[in-house]
């Protein structure tokens, strides 16, 4: 029998003060469904791609809060038509100058302070676009 492995992330849980506030603020800023309130309205569906799994060491600064104990990373197919509509929205964000061999980050934090990373993949968005 072949050796089992998930498909891919089915949910992303975590505790928050005001979690009917926060769900409304990353579906109104980032696109990111609510939870359907019944098991006949689907769930939101983001696009395929690349999904980093990564466990930081326990003293990492790259999460902002040393308090902080996780980080989501979004992909974005546009990272400056997302880092100007969230700017236009009032929500601070700071775009990380520096292209990478994998892409282009831009950092901001939800409502409640926790770290938002959007990543632009390398060679998917406007680069692509751009050769077409």
């Amino acid at each position: 029998m072949a050796r089992q492995k998930v498909s891919g992330i089915g949910g992303v849980f975590f505790r928050a003060e005001n979690p009917e506030a926060l769900a409304k603020w990353y579906a109104h800023h980032l696109g990111v469904d609510e939870v359907p309130g019944d098991y006949d309205t689907p769930a939101w569906r983001p696009a395929g791609g690349t999904t980093v799994f990564a466990p930081f060491p326990a003293d990492t600064d790259y999460f902002g809060d040393p308090g902080q104990r996780w980080m989501i990373n979004f992909r974005v197919m546009d990272l400056d038509a997302m880092v100007a509509q969230l700017v236009a929205a009032g929500i601070e964000v700071q775009a990380d100058g520096e292209v990478h061999p994998n892409g282009r980050f831009a950092r901001l934090y939800d409502p409640e302070g926790n770290p938002v990373e959007l990543w632009e993949p390398a060679g998917l968005s406007r680069e692509t676009e751009e050769k077409t």
